[in-house]
């Protein structure tokens, strides 16, 4: 009961994230672009409401909860014959790049005096699926002053890069001539956003574009995997920063595998039963793009450019380092499979 009477303090906050996650795929149908992005920015721009007294509440729901909804439902896009048909070499070195591009970042992010939270956080989002990972394994780690900002630059820099490479990576395959499932391979290891694989895929051939999506989300099914990890490993911190209970008992541990994660392999189950029409899986599909949508423009309402600025030029250049390593290991193993 004590639920249902929280729901009306969080409606003002939550509708306005939901507004602006609108502007933002409106803005994105009309002009093109990263719908993620716009909806970052459209909330940084009314920074303001982020905490304030009545929007505060929902604000804070949009940027937790309907996170972890959005990611847990990301499963649906994932069947397990998908993974079968990729075949043993392609699912090597998908998986051996996702592991060096981790090592990468934990390695130089530790040089350029980043935590090792930050440092999993900016190697998972470019190893995984660019801003879904970012969010997804931000949920596991322990909070600080920073976390919130650093997670948004991190969303913001592999958006962009994602997005850069939308346009480049295309023209690599060409120019080498790989065939559907080499440059599917490529594509798809490479590129950090799903949209943008499939916007690259598609350019040059349906065969392509059909690999390349199957290859990325393969990539996406490793997620379970990462933010698994992560919670283990953070699992004390995140219990050491956790608030007290209002009783002033000490705040519980927290579950080994969080509940978003658990409803990402219950899809991936569903999908790969059969269960479910595929009208219905389509709209699972789109309700986790508009949870993750209105998501970001919450936790962008909750910091400011200002506020990202602050964060300086490492995380930038952490992700662009682990960006360039990613396309190199795989386009170096492609050429070896060619």
């Amino acid at each position: 009961m004590r639920r249902l009477a929280a729901v009306p303090k969080l409606l003002p906050g939550l509708g306005l994230a939901a507004v602006l996650a609108t502007a933002a795929t409106l803005v994105a149908a009309l002009h093109g672009g990263p719908q993620m992005l716009y909806a970052l920015f459209f909330g940084m721009s009314l920074n303001h409401l982020g905490r304030a007294g009545r929007t505060g509440a929902g604000v804070e729901f949009a940027s937790r909860t309907v996170l972890r909804l959005g990611v847990g439902l990301l499963g649906a896009r994932i069947t397990a014959a998908q993974i079968v048909a990729l075949g043993w070499q392609t699912a090597v070195v998908v998986v051996l790049a996702v592991l060096s591009t981790l090592w990468t970042a934990l390695w130089l992010g530790r040089r350029l005096g980043l935590s090792r939270a930050q440092n999993v956080l900016a190697g998972g989002a470019v190893a995984i699926c660019g801003a879904s990972a970012a969010l997804a394994i931000a949920a596991v780690l322990p909070r600080h002053k920073d976390s919130e900002r650093f997670t948004l630059v991190v969303v913001v820099t592999v958006t962009l890069l994602s997005t850069v490479a939308m346009v480049l990576y295309p023209l690599v395959v060409r120019l080498l001539g790989l065939p559907p499932a080499l440059g599917g391979l490529f594509l798809g290891g490479t590129i950090h956003d799903v949209a943008q694989v499939v916007g690259a895929g598609y350019t040059i051939n349906p065969a392509t574009g059909d690999a390349a999506t199957v290859v990325k989300l393969f990539r996406v099914t490793l997620l379970t995997l990462v933010v698994a990890g992560a919670a283990y490993v953070f699992r004390d911190e995140r219990a050491a920063a956790a608030q007290p209970a209002a009783d002033g008992a000490p705040a519980s541990k927290p579950s080994l595998l969080p509940w978003f994660l658990w409803l990402f392999i219950g899809m991936v189950l569903l999908n790969s039963s059969g269960m479910l029409a595929p009208a219905v899986l389509q709209g699972l599909g789109e309700v986790s793009r508009v949870c993750l949508v209105v998501a970001i423009a919450a936790l962008g309402m909750k910091t400011s450019f200002k506020q990202l600025a602050r964060m300086g030029w490492q995380p930038v250049k952490l992700i662009v380092a682990e960006t360039l390593w990613l396309a190199i290991f795989v386009l170096a193993a492609v050429l070896c499979m060619r």
